[in-house]
Formats: structure tokens, C-alpha cells, sequence
């Protein structure tokens, strides 16, 4: 073993001396360019080393300068996005403003073209059962209201109140089940009374057998039911249905949407029956 170690000793003593002579070698022998083969050598390698370290300086930087770019267009776009609807929102806000205005406009319309004093009122609520088609409106009794006064829109008749209080009343629609008013088919004069089917249709009962009708033909309110004042829209004859030589049935299609109301008007002057009914119970 100790001749071994020797001989190993001896061998790495030979390389390294073989090494050092080279090393002088190369120091004293120049290259084609003038400069001393052991400095081209030595600047070949430490000019890879630099190299190597920039690529991985410079990678990292691009990095960081990519990470920071992406941030900061990630931010970018949050506020782009948060301004977007901010945006939505006020367009949407302006559009209901510009909706609401055009309902009112038409509400003065129709206030200017009647001479009945009326009064206007924000519907603030509506019925889901089918059976009971109503509304609640935001005028009651403090604002003159009173049970069985007309309710108008711009488009026709919309029902009568039935039960107001100090600030608010319920509507009932003229399509509930239990409602009822005088009609008029406006081209022939027919009447009859239209009552509500629950179903969005109305129904014309008691038409003379012998009238002239036609679908299409707009019906009106005939005034007889001292409720309604008389010539205001109820809608417009969709189906008949004959039987024999009368009429077996006959369906109206409402002018108003009522599912699309947001403001009405309340008749606060009565109709002249009502008038006349109240002046001979005195």
C-alpha cells in the first residue's frame, strides 16, 4: 500500500510538473496575432464564463421586465374593465331615465287631450296570482282617491280602484276575472259590456245578435257603467266565434300591456251616470 501511495504521489508530482512546463510553454510561445498563447487561452475561457453569466443576467431581466409589463397591462385592463361598466351602468341608467320620460310625456299627452280632471300615479306593485289580475298604485285617499274610479294609460283603459288607503291604492285590472265595463264597437255602434278572462283576453257578452262586427274593429268604453268615461280605448276585436245566428263569442285583445306599466292616470271627475246617481240619492 505504501508503494502504491508513493507511486501515486510520484505520478501526480509528474502531471503537475508536465502541467507547469506546458503553462511556461504557453507564456513564452506567441500565436499568428502577436499575443501569448496562454493569455488567448485564458481569455477564451473566462470570455465564456462572461458570456454565460450576461445571457443568464440579461434572461433574468427580460423576466422581471415582462413580469413588471404584464402587471402593469393586467392593471390596465382591470381599470378598462371596471370603466366599462361604470359605463354600462350609466347608459343603462340613462336609458330608463329617457323610458321614464317618454311614459311621462305621454301621460301629459294624454292629460292635455282630455278635459277630466285626473291625477298621476306610479305603480309601485302588481298581483302574480292569475285568478286576481291587480295593481298598487301610489296615490290613496290623501290625494283624493276613491273606490271605483277610473285608471287610464296613454295606450287605453287600464281597471278601476277597488280598496285605497291614506297613501296607496289596489288596482283592479280590467282583465281580472271579476272586472267589468261598458263597451262600444267604435266603427258600428254595437254595445255590450267586456269582462275580464283572467288570460290577459277580455270577453264582449250581451252583443246584439244582428250587430255588425269585424275582427279588428276597436272597442271603446260606452260610459254606461259609471265608471268609465265614455270613448277612452279597451282594445281591439281578435276572434268571433258564432253560434247559429248569434254571437257565441267574442274575444278583445286589451290595447294596454299591462305588464309593461309604470305609470297611470286616476279620473278623479266622475263620469255624468255617477253624477246624476249621486245627485238623486240626495
Amino acid at each position: 500500500m505504501a508503494l502504491l501511495d508513493i507511486r501515486q504521489r510520484a505520478g501526480y508530482l509528474f502531471l503537475a510538473v508536465m502541467v507547469g512546463h506546458v503553462v511556461l510553454i504557453s507564456a513564452q510561445v506567441r500565436s499568428r496575432r502577436g499575443v501569448p498563447v496562454l493569455e488567448e487561452v485564458t481569455f477564451g475561457l473566462f470570455s465564456e464564463v462572461q458570456r454565460g453569466g450576461w445571457s443568464a443576467v440579461s434572461g433574468v431581466r427580460e423576466f422581471w421586465a415582462g413580469y413588471v409589463g404584464l402587471r402593469g397591462v393586467r392593471e390596465e385592463n382591470e381599470a378598462l374593465r371596471r370603466r366599462l361598466a361604470e359605463v354600462e351602468v350609466a347608459l343603462q341608467e340613462q336609458r330608463a331615465l329617457a323610458d321614464r320620460s317618454r311614459g311621462l310625456e305621454r301621460l301629459l299627452d294624454l292629460r292635455g287631450r282630455t278635459e277630466l280632471k285626473t291625477t298621476a300615479a306610479e305603480v309601485i306593485a302588481s298581483s302574480v296570482a292569475p285568478q286576481f289580475r291587480t295593481l298598487t298604485i301610489d296615490k290613496g285617499s290623501q290625494a283624493g282617491l276613491t273606490a271605483d274610479m277610473a285608471v287610464i294609460a296613454p295606450t287605453g283603459v287600464v281597471g278601476r280602484v277597488v280598496s285605497p288607503t291614506a297613501r296607496a291604492s289596489k288596482v283592479q285590472l280590467l282583465i281580472d276575472r271579476n272586472a267589468a265595463a261598458g263597451s262600444l264597437v267604435e266603427r258600428s255602434r254595437a254595445q255590450g259590456v267586456v269582462t275580464g278572462r283572467g288570460d290577459g283576453l277580455l270577453r264582449m257578452e250581451y252583443v246584439d245578435e244582428i250587430a255588425e262586427l269585424t275582427v279588428g274593429d276597436a272597442v271603446v268604453t260606452s260610459g254606461i257603467d259609471g265608471i268609465f268615461p265614455k270613448g277612452f280605448v279597451i282594445g281591439a276585436i281578435e276572434r268571433i266565434d258564432r253560434s247559429g245566428g248569434g254571437y257565441k263569442e267574442i274575444l278583445v285583445k286589451p290595447a294596454v300591456d299591462f305588464t309593461t306599466l309604470e305609470e297611470v292616470l286616476v279620473v278623479l271627475t266622475p263620469p255624468p251616470a255617477r253624477e246624476l246617481a249621486g245627485e238623486d240619492a240626495r
